[in-house]
Formats: C-alpha cells, sequence, structure tokens
C-alpha cells in the first residue's frame, strides 16, 4: 500500500474519532450550522472498524445467552479483549480499539519485526553508541559496554527483563532507533494495527506512542507463528552473561547470572499463581500507561488470547488477576458464546494458498527450525520447580483446510504452539 494511502487510512480513523468528540461536547448552535447560511454537507464517508462494527463501539460488548457465563464483576481495566487465538473470533471486548499507551507490550512488535533478521548465534560487540536513549528509570537486563552478547542473549534479555538495554542494542544492530520505528510502524500497517504508532522500540513513553487492546493481540498473534518468538515468550528463567571480571588468580573471566521472566503468570508471585496453560506473551508497565498485559494459554486443546490494558484498581499485580478472570471465562464460554468481531489475518496472508514447509526459517511464521521435535524452553539451570512449563512444539506448521487454502477471512491458525508439557 502506497505511504500516501496508509497515512490517509489511519488519519481517517482519527478524525473520526475527533468529529464524534466534538459533536456530543459542542452547544447545539455550533454543531450543526443553519440550512440558511451553510450548503448541506455531504455524509461522510464510512470508515469499517477493523474487526467489526461492534469492537469500535465503546463500553463492553459481549453475547450473553442462555449457557454463557457472566464477566467477570472486577474488572477494572481501561480497555481489554478475549479472543480464540486460532479463529480469531472475539469472544467479548471492552473498548478494543481505545488507543492507550502499550509501555513494553510493544516489544512484541519490535520482537515480530525484527526477529526473523538474524540466528540466534549470531554475536555483537556492544558500542557505548548502542546504548544512547534508554530512558531514564528504565527496565533493564544488564548489558554491559564492550562485552560481546549473542543475538538469543538478547532476545532473552528482551522478553524475560523486558530490557530496553537489550532491545537498544538490537535496534542498532538494525540500524538504529529510527529505521528500526519505520519498519515496527509498516510492520503494524501489514498486520492492519491501525491503532498502533510506534515512537520507541521500547514501550518507553513518548508523545504519541499508542496501540490499543484489538492490536497488541493481532501482535502477539502474529508473534506467535515465530518458533523463536514462542520460545523466548514462555521461557520462566534462563542464563544472562555477566561482566568480565578479573578473579582471585588474576584470570578474566565471565560469569553468568540467571534471569526470571516478569510475566507473574508464568513465573507466579506472592499473590498471583502460575496460570494453568500460561505459554507467554508479554507484560509492561509505565507511569504513563500504567500495567498491560497481554498473554496466551491453553486448555482442553482451546487456544486463548487474552490483553488488558491499564487497570483502574491498582492493587498489586492486578493486571495479572484481571487477566485470569478473563481467561477463566473465556475458557468457560468458549463454543458458547456468539462472536462480537474477529481478529483479521495479515494482509499477505491473503495471497497465501499453501503453508511453509518444513525447512521455514525459525523466524518466519509456521517455521521449526527442528523438523518436528519439540521446542523447550531455555535451560533454567535446574529450575523444575514447577514455576512454569515449556512450549511443546510438534510441527509448527500451519494449519490446511479442506481443498489446500486457508479461510483466510475467518481463520488464520496457529501452529501447535501450546500443547503443554511439564518441564523435565
Amino acid at each position: 500500500m502506497p505511504a500516501t494511502e496508509k497515512t490517509v487510512r489511519r488519519s481517517l480513523l482519527v478524525a473520526s474519532a475527533v468529529l464524534l468528540s466534538t459533536a456530543l461536547t459542542a452547544p447545539a448552535a455550533l454543531a450543526a450550522p443553519s440550512p440558511a447560511t451553510s450548503p448541506p454537507a455531504a455524509p461522510p464517508a464510512h470508515t469499517p472498524v477493523v474487526g467489526g462494527e461492534r469492537l469500535g463501539k465503546p463500553g463492553t460488548q459481549v453475547n450473553l445467552a442462555a449457557g454463557v457465563p457472566v464477566l467477570p464483576k472486577e474488572l477494572s481495566a481501561r480497555s481489554w479483549i478475549v479472543a480464540d487465538a486460532e479463529t480469531g473470533d472475539v469472544l467479548a471486548a471492552h473498548d478494543a480499539h481505545r488507543p492507550l499507551a502499550p509501555a513494553s507490550t510493544l516489544k512484541m512488535l519490535f520482537a515480530d519485526t525484527l526477529l526473523p533478521k538474524w540466528p540466534r548465534t549470531t554475536t555483537h560487540r556492544v558500542k557505548p553508541s548502542d546504548l544512547a536513549g534508554v530512558g531514564a528509570g528504565s527496565s533493564m537486563v544488564g548489558v554491559k559496554e564492550n562485552e560481546t552478547y549473542s543475538v538469543h542473549d538478547l532476545w532473552l534479555g528482551v522478553f524475560l527483563r523486558s530490557g530496553n538495554d537489550a532491545v537498544h542494542v538490537l535496534a542498532a544492530m538494525n540500524g538504529g532507533v529510527d529505521k528500526t520505528v519505520d519498519e515496527m510502524n509498516a510492520h503494524a500497517e501489514e498486520l492492519q494495527a491501525l491503532d498502533t504508532h510506534a515512537v520507541s522500540p521500547d514501550g518507553y513513553d513518548a508523545p504519541g506512542q499508542v496501540s490499543s487492546a484489538y492490536d497488541l493481540t493481532l501482535i502477539a498473534r502474529s508473534g506467535l507463528q515465530k518458533k523463536d518468538f514462542r520460545e523466548y515468550c514462555s521461557t520462566v528463567r534462563a542464563q544472562f552473561p555477566g561482566e568480565t571480571k578479573k578473579n582471585k588468580k588474576g584470570k578474566r573471566v565471565r560469569e553468568s547470572f540467571e534471569i526470571q521472566n516478569t510475566n507473574r503468570l508464568l513465573s507466579g508471585d506472592y499473590d498471583v499463581p502460575v496460570y494453568q496453560g500460561i505459554a507467554g506473551v508479554k507484560n509492561g508497565n509505565t507511569t504513563h500507561a500504567g500495567a498491560t498485559f497481554t498473554g496466551v494459554a491453553e486448555r482442553d486443546g482451546k487456544v486463548l488470547l487474552v490483553t488488558v490494558m491499564n487497570p483502574r484498581k491498582k492493587e498489586s499485580n492486578e493486571v495479572y488477576k484481571e487477566t485470569a478472570r478473563l481467561f477463566d471465562w473465556g475458557f468457560a464460554a468458549a463454543g458458547k458464546v456468539e462472536p462480537v468481531g474477529e481478529l483479521v489475518p495479515p494482509k499477505n496472508v491473503a495471497d497465501a494458498t499453501a503453508a511453509p514447509g518444513p525447512s521455514a526459517s525459525p523466524g518466519q511464521a509456521g517455521g521449526t527450525g527442528t523438523g518436528s521435535q519439540p521446542v523447550a524452553s531455555a535451560h533454567t539451570g535446574g529450575g523444575a520447580d514447577g514455576m512454569g512449563v515449556a512450549l511443546g512444539i510438534t510441527g509448527g506448521v500451519l494449519v490446511l483446510l479442506a481443498g489446500g487454502a486457508f479461510l483466510v477471512n475467518r481463520r488464520w491458525p496457529l501452529p501447535d504452539l501450546v500443547r503443554r508439557r511439564p518441564r523435565p
């Protein structure tokens, strides 16, 4: 799509929201010019809402009927969505397209955009300029100047510790922050995540940086097509390279230290148990955005995506508690509730007629990189404590429907991604 057309499309969405706000708040005399002084205006062009008209309506959208469980009462998030990750059906939503600051959930877009660019074994020696521009108070994994890291190390830092330092090093490897942000925005357009505008690659608060519960769910769904994305977002703990120092004998050594995933539904916390079937995806928290979270979980063969943005209730771990309640509702309602919309596929999927073969790149949709072998989480240093489980990938190819074609308007299936197994 030409850049001008993309700009016009996004501008129409913004302009329609502004016009609606003005119409609701302006005095009657100003809301409509007198026919005597102005010619009748042509009716405004209608811009379809991505995913369905109901998702553009304010408030909670759900089709409650006999046999459908009622929604949880204790939901304070400004925006949320519950969707079937495989069919794309949106089971329920609240202000799904409301533009809000995304915090570190925007790292899902960063990862989905950049993951295919380098093999995980690629190494990079960090220059001081690589870490320039990391925001004050950012979450860090502990990347050090003049040390060498593998791409695998850096992605673990991004997903587990939400390390803005790791993000900026990867962005530098990609040609810089500006180039990376441009690519992220182009990828958002391809995914039809039209509420999203990236300004920083790491989700650090920035003027004009927004996304929505709908868009974050689209982005997560796209990322979960990639083997490496699935592995990193489900990893509970891993070893990260430390700083090279001299030991007591004067020999230069480099030890590692453990990092743990800050997704509390995956790693658990004092007031949040590990959620049954959780497989990622990404959390975030900044002063402006509040707490945000997108999660994927599987139960009894059903895979759901839930996004929760900025709960008004500021109790500890509230975003995870509300996510867990929505997961519980979604699993209970699946197969009973009529959808209120759908997660649309990326534009390029509409042209797909066959799935990628087993030799697809690990960073590409459906790629397994290892044939049909299950993909375990990163080495945890003996963390067999029930804190989390690894992803079981048993083929990693997109499901082909009858006739060898995708029903792309209603289905963009995930690989067999969360047939979960206990950590060995």
